[in-house]
């Protein structure tokens, strides 16, 4: 999005956050307004859509320091320097040179041609102008000291499913001209993270380098395992009596065969089983495949085996597994 563009969008307004809001807060708003707003939660809501895209466009620039530095100093000065054509409005002018000290009354009076020169040279010169400071000359963008003027980005969104994104993979997209291009999808992509592509972005407008196109990933649920960092998590069932006496059961693997883990006599629920490097593998480590074991009560009991449940209450030891639990809570 060219810089331009910005003064009249409030990207905190668009995600309904404050000035001040730290990574956490904002990657954690946007993902409940991009699950909210999403395309595929919304099939054929134009509104819907719309609306995630302008989130999409916020989270895009917010996320990024450099880009929310610049945002952020953009805005702040179209907040107090509006040129407006003259007439009624003539303040705006006014406006901008009091924030040299000329004051908003004071009528920006200027003696010579090189007030003009030394005013605007300290918009270039401060990282904050329009170039070189000079009418007549290329401008050179927001940063561009006299410079050319950098394109701008593109934003583009992609939905994965699970193991796609564990793996990783190269998928094809459509820009916003209607040309496909490629991404290559690095193994171990997480939900919300952005792939940059240097340079795939809009053209600069005097000869600069171009933009970047950013590609925002979404990753659909998996039914059975759940991403915790680079390790992937599942919960298995065991029987009342598995859990008592000790077994050895069989827990799946994404995409692979499934391992054969010893569960211990005694084991409670909650419990966690930890098979090294089943994980997510990436470039930045592999993880591992953690077990938690959840005991399953039986729903159903014929004659013979309530009976025999019974009888083993009868025998089991008299203790009460909440005593503790209710000590702490009168403590």
């Amino acid at each position: 999005m060219a810089s331009q563009d910005w003064f009249d969008k409030d990207f905190y307004k668009t995600l309904g956050v404050s000035k001040d809001v730290g990574d956490a807060d904002l990657k954690k708003t946007y993902r409940k307004l991009a699950r909210k707003y999403h395309p595929d939660s919304n099939p054929g809501d134009t509104a819907a859509e719309s609306k995630f895209k302008e989130i999409s466009e916020a989270y895009s620039v917010l996320s990024d320091k450099e880009q929310r530095a610049e945002y952020d100093q953009i805005r702040a000065m179209g907040s107090g320097a509006r040129f407006t054509a003259g007439g009624q409005g003539a303040g705006g002018f006014e406006d901008v040179f009091s924030m040299f000290g000329q004051g908003r009354g004071g009528g920006a009076r200027f003696q010579n041609a090189g007030d003009f020169d030394d005013i605007f040279s300290m918009f270039g010169q401060q990282g904050g102008g329009f170039g070189s400071g000079r009418f007549g000359d290329s401008t050179g963008g927001y940063r561009g000291y006299g410079g050319p003027q950098r394109g701008a980005d593109v934003t583009a969104h992609t939905t994965l499913d699970f193991v796609t994104a564990v793996r990783g993979e190269t998928i094809t997209l459509a820009g916003e001209d209607g040309r496909p291009f490629k991404v290559k999808i690095p193994a171990g992509v997480a939900d919300g993270q952005k792939i940059r592509l240097r340079g795939r972005g809009r053209p600069s407008p005097d000869g600069g380098e171009s933009g970047d196109i950013v590609v925002t990933v979404t990753v659909r649920p998996h039914p059975v395992f759940v991403r915790d960092g680079l390790h992937l998590r599942v919960t298995v069932p065991v029987t009342f009596t598995e859990a008592t006496l000790g077994a050895t059961i069989e827990v799946p693997t994404l995409g692979g065969d499934p391992v054969r883990l010893r569960v211990a006599a005694g084991t409670p629920s909650g419990r966690v089983l930890r098979v090294k490097g089943r994980g997510v593998q990436s470039k930045k480590g592999t993880g591992d495949l953690l077990a938690e074991v959840q005991v399953a009560v039986p729903s159903h009991l014929d004659d013979a085996a309530r009976e025999a449940l019974e009888h083993f209450a009868s025998l089991e030891p008299k203790e009460n597994p909440r005593a503790e639990l209710m000590a702490k809570a009168g403590a």
